[in-house]
């Protein structure tokens, strides 16, 4: 795509959900805004490359933090943007339950699934937007795997490991605030406060990783739309917006931020069921949100998601990343049965690295930090003996 090209879809991409707002203000029909929330996600990871899969196992494949440091900005940058949401009375604080046994099963099931699948439920989306035919075949197997927990034959297994919930004192979900008897905007603060120390520590004594200036050097608007990002900044960049996400989320009736899980199946149940039930308003997310009794589609979960791939197929046209290329049978086979592992897995933990990790880690729930700690250990275990031949590599 020419440099002109990129600039007249940009101005077209910005015209098209300008419009959207404005339909969204006219009608009151908020669940619109999940539009532009779920175009500028798809940019936004695209942008950074920024897949929970890749940012855990490139760790240990190149031993290369970064991305899973620009995955924790994220989530740092969203506690003091919801703490602040929530001393503003924008929003209502709402962490999941601290269901042990599905966060530990689920999380093992998707972290192996994830390095299979080569890539999480957000992944795959904003990879299938680059083009990659692998994590198309994934992204087709995710619902199969979500809908045979939600609904088909793995669903008795999942209603019994809703049976280990363990709540607080006062009954509600256990958190850090909770077991601290600190307030959320305290550890938001202290957390947030430690993550830019951290930063500033491990950047001492490292070269600026500036270039020099060139003469007609583009715009900064331009560097921004046809040039790769840093983790870090794509994370300060997804860490405001879940709040803006949240925001709109709430107006349409679904009191959670970022989430991408449901969101798949719900377009799966769109496309291939004709029975389900067409609602704006969602299951609260205090919730088990792997178990119902019915099909809903929330639609703000929906617009959200295939906005998502929008946004990374025109980031990958602006930065010239997109690339639709054949692919090996037997990677696609994989990639498809990783996809199926990842669906089921998020399906049992209730979510998946947006929902339970980014999200989650942000509302500071421990369920979802088991959920991390178990996704990560899988991931970390798979990625070592399947890509890279375990004790046996040469």
């Amino acid at each position: 795509m020419s440099q002109k090209q990129a600039t007249a879809a940009a101005v077209m991409a910005v015209v098209v959900l300008a419009a959207i707002m404005i339909m969204a203000w006219v009608s009151g029909r908020w669940v619109l805004t999940a539009a532009p929330v779920g175009f500028l996600f798809g940019f936004f990871l695209e942008r950074a490359d920024l897949c929970g899969s890749s940012a855990m196992s490139e760790v240990v494949m190149m031993r290369d933090p970064r991305k899973l440091a620009g995955l924790w900005v994220a989530i740092a940058v969203s506690m003091v943007a919801f703490a602040a949401g929530s001393a503003l009375g924008w929003i209502e604080l709402a962490p999941k339950p601290l269901l042990w046994a599905s966060a530990l099963v689920g999380g093992v099931v998707f972290g192996i699934g994830t390095v299979l699948a080569g890539g999480c439920v957000s992944g795959a989306l904003f990879k299938a937007g680059q083009g990659n035919l692998n994590s198309m075949a994934a992204l087709a197997a995710i619902p199969v795997g979500v809908s045979a927990v939600a609904y088909g034959p793995l669903s008795g297994i999942n209603k019994a490991l809703h049976r280990y919930l363990v709540s607080a004192d006062d009954g509600g979900p256990v958190t850090l605030v909770s077991l601290s008897g600190l307030p959320y905007w305290l550890l938001a603060v202290i957390i947030a406060g430690a993550t830019a120390a951290a930063a500033l520590w491990f950047s001492r004594g490292r070269p600026p990783a500036t270039t020099p200036s060139v003469a007609g050097e583009p715009p900064l608007a331009e560097r921004v739309l046809t040039r790769k990002w840093k983790p870090w900044q794509a994370g300060i960049a997804i860490g405001l917006l879940a709040l803006v996400a949240w925001l709109s989320s709430a107006a349409s009736g679904r009191n959670y931020p970022l989430g991408v899980t449901h969101g798949v199946l719900d377009v799966g149940v769109i496309l291939t069921d004709s029975g389900y039930d067409s609602i704006v308003n969602a299951v609260p997310a205090a919730a088990p949100a792997a178990v119902h009794s019915a099909k809903h589609v929330v639609w703000w979960l929906v617009i959200e998601v295939v906005f998502l791939v929008v946004g990374a197929f025109f980031s990958a046209r602006w930065r010239g990343s997109f690339r639709l290329l054949p692919k090996p049978p037997d990677e696609t086979l994989v990639a498809f049965l990783g996809g199926l592992l990842v669906g089921a897995g998020a399906a049992i933990a209730g979510g998946c690295v947006i929902g339970n990790i980014l999200s989650g880690f942000a509302l500071m729930s421990v369920g979802n930090l088991i959920f991390g700690a178990a996704v990560l250990l899988a991931n970390w275990a798979t990625t070592y003996l399947y890509m890279m031949g375990g004790p046996d590599r040469g």
